[in-house]
């Protein structure tokens, strides 16, 4: 890129490239979410088991959140492909971590990760690296008024599906105003 930009005559000078990658979150931590439990990796210098196991229930997320901050980390990265991601974004937000909610695509890229394990140690070294970004989340105010919509939409469609379905795209219609 360099040798490009270079006038003729100039010297261009060989720049070194660092053999690792600079750590700009070293207090990250990577989470697999899954249907009935959910794995945990810190860096493995904090703790004499660096990968635990949660439940789902809101008791064992708040023992995730607490154990998170025992292990002084800052910042988060989760994966999820369902909705099992909403409750620990909103407990580990609350708790003041950094939340970043990954995108599956990006990250189920490298061969060899077979275990759930593995899985949110990758998480974790990704997030390190800085090399992971966040999807997009809406304020709390927006996610509420996104799921009392969706709740008097269904219900109203619902209704006036099963009155008569021709009155069910007149009520759809309505509500889009």
């Amino acid at each position: 890129m360099r040798k490009m930009n270079a006038k003729k005559g100039e010297k261009v000078s060989k720049g070194k490239v660092p053999h690792q990658l600079p750590r700009l979150n070293a207090d990250a931590a990577g989470i697999d979410i899954g249907s009935e439990e959910h794995w945990v990796a810190v860096p493995e210098d904090r703790t004499e088991h660096p990968v635990r196991s949660f439940k789902c229930f809101t008791a064992d997320l708040q023992a995730m959140a607490q154990w998170l901050r025992e292990c002084k980390i800052k910042t988060v990265a989760m994966e999820s492909t369902g909705v099992y991601w909403i409750p620990i974004f909103q407990i580990l937000d609350r708790a003041g971590f950094e939340v970043k909610l990954v995108n599956a695509r990006h990250v189920k890229n490298a061969p060899g990760r077979k275990t759930d394990v593995s899985d949110c140690q990758w998480l974790q070294r990704l997030h390190t690296y800085g090399l992971l970004n966040g999807s997009f989340r809406p304020e709390d105010q927006v996610c509420v008024l996104r799921s009392y919509w969706r709740a008097v939409t269904g219900v109203i469609g619902t209704t006036c599906f099963a009155m008569r379905p021709r009155m069910f795209c007149t009520c759809r219609r309505l509500l889009r105003r």
